[in-house]
């Protein structure tokens, strides 16, 4: 009998979701419905729901750095993905500890700032930190239309904002890619912008009528992230992710009081007794 090949290994830096709908818990979710094995280090745990984040405590930058020292010496990983990183001592200490990995192991730093409840998740020497110190590490960064304007003082409330914003960042991050969301803008058409080293790529969408959804950033990004793991360009990474985000919001979950809830499991067959 051969022994199967073993799948694509993912390594995710973020904060933990009580209700499952975003961070750590949507991160697995996704992975492992795409088919690689994910890893963890865990920067904060939240007391979160569908309403949103109502507390979270933060784990020691010198614990985070930990959790992933010891899963890169011993499993490794083919690709990162960042999330949820609270403050600049907690970005200074994941720096630190991917920079030596990052070469064979391609970084996707999602800019996580704000929870869809309006909770600030990082402070703002974080997310200096994170343009100084964790944006120069990374392959890809995935900032969506509020985050693009924070992170560049220019306005993003159209194609061309998202488009102009995308390769601002690219340009002052050196030449790696940049996937500028455009979820939040208003219309019937969703769309994202990706700037990378072959110019500037356009993905559109239809936007379902579903209200908003809990966990889109963390689950697309961690999507493409698997996709870079599994040795997919990154043009095929964001567009097989874009589709397992779209699916997920179709069949969505009708759980809890607030936004709606991805089903991340979409593409696995029910289990029958």
């Amino acid at each position: 009998m051969t022994p199967a090949r073993n799948p694509a290994r993912l390594l995710i830096v973020a904060g933990s979701d009580s209700g499952g709908g975003a961070g750590i818990q949507a991160d697995i979710k996704t992975a492992t419905a795409l088919g690689a094995y994910a890893m963890t280090a865990i920067t904060a745990v939240t007391v979160q729901d569908t309403t949103g984040v109502h507390s979270f405590h933060a784990v020691p930058p010198q614990t985070v750095c930990d959790q992933i020292r010891v899963v890169l010496d011993d499993i490794g990983a083919d690709a990162v993905k960042t999330g949820m990183l609270v403050s600049a001592r907690a970005v200074e200490a994941v720096a630190k500890a991917l920079a030596p990995h990052v070469r064979n192991s391609p970084l996707v730093v999602d800019t996580v700032m704000i929870a869809k409840g309006g909770s600030q998740l990082v402070d703002d020497s974080g997310i200096e930190a994170m343009k100084s110190l964790l944006f120069p590490l990374a392959a890809l960064i995935t900032p969506n239309a509020p985050e693009a304007a924070r992170l560049t003082g220019l306005r993003v409330e159209n194609a061309d904002g998202l488009i102009r914003a995308a390769e601002a960042l690219r340009q002052t991050r050196g030449g790696a890619a940049v996937l500028v969301k455009g979820g939040h803008l208003d219309g019937d058409i969703i769309t994202d912008v990706l700037a990378d080293m072959d110019g500037v790529h356009i993905f559109r969408t239809r936007r379902i009528g579903t209200g908003p959804m809990h966990g889109t950033g963390c689950t697309l990004a961690t999507a493409i992230a698997t996709g870079i793991a599994q040795r997919l360009t990154l043009h095929e990474a964001v567009s097989r992710a874009r589709l397992y985000v779209q699916e997920a919001v179709t069949n969505g979950l009708a759980f809890g009081h607030g936004v709606g809830l991805l089903n991340h499991m979409h593409a696995i067959p029910p289990y029958e007794d």
